[in-house]
């Protein structure tokens, strides 16, 4: 395993559209989604998409235990969002890719979703709460979308300029 270094906005990267993970689940795939996990929490975050890495595959890896909670690591391997409500709640994210940046943004409440598993199995479950709205957050890297795109204008322009002065101060 290994930590890999997280793309930040606006590396152009981060807009590219992911592909699906053809065929079934490797052990190149597995060793990807073990160095994601490990750059998950080193820095520290509780999402991670691959193309967040630089891998342009539809894999996420996730997990939601809290501090005081043993680990409890989540793969997704092309996920897919099969309903969604029509009842949306508003989040506030922040994302690994956008630093020291955090706004709300409104979702559905509760998805629908399916996807293979660490060893390629097939699920489809329900998700909500926390676990709706960070499916759904590392979902739109997959597309190429970041949180801040969901936001006005104003708000995006801000985010992005305070990580062109972060990088600057560096």
């Amino acid at each position: 395993m290994a930590i890999r270094p997280i793309l930040v906005a606006p590396d152009p990267r981060l807009k590219q559209k992911s592909v699906p993970v053809e065929g079934p689940v490797t052990d190149a795939h597995r060793r990807l989604m073990d160095d994601m996990l490990e750059t998950m929490y080193d820095a520290p975050g509780i999402g991670l998409a691959a193309i967040q890495i630089g891998e342009p595959l539809r894999i996420i890896v996730m997990d939601l235990a809290r501090e005081d909670e043993p680990k409890a690591p989540r793969y997704f391997v092309n996920p897919e969002i099969l309903w969604a409500s029509e009842e949306v709640v508003p989040y506030e994210e922040g994302c690994l890719s956008v630093p020291d940046y955090y706004d709300d943004v409104e979702r559905p409440r509760h998805v629908k979703i399916r996807y293979m598993d660490y060893n390629g199995k097939q699920i489809e479950e329900d998700a909500e709460g926390l676990y709706a709205v960070c499916i759904q957050h590392e979902m739109d890297h997959l597309e190429g979308v970041l949180f801040i795109d969901h936001l006005s204008r104003l708000k995006r322009e801000k985010a992005l300029n305070k990580l062109k002065k972060q990088r600057r101060a560096l």
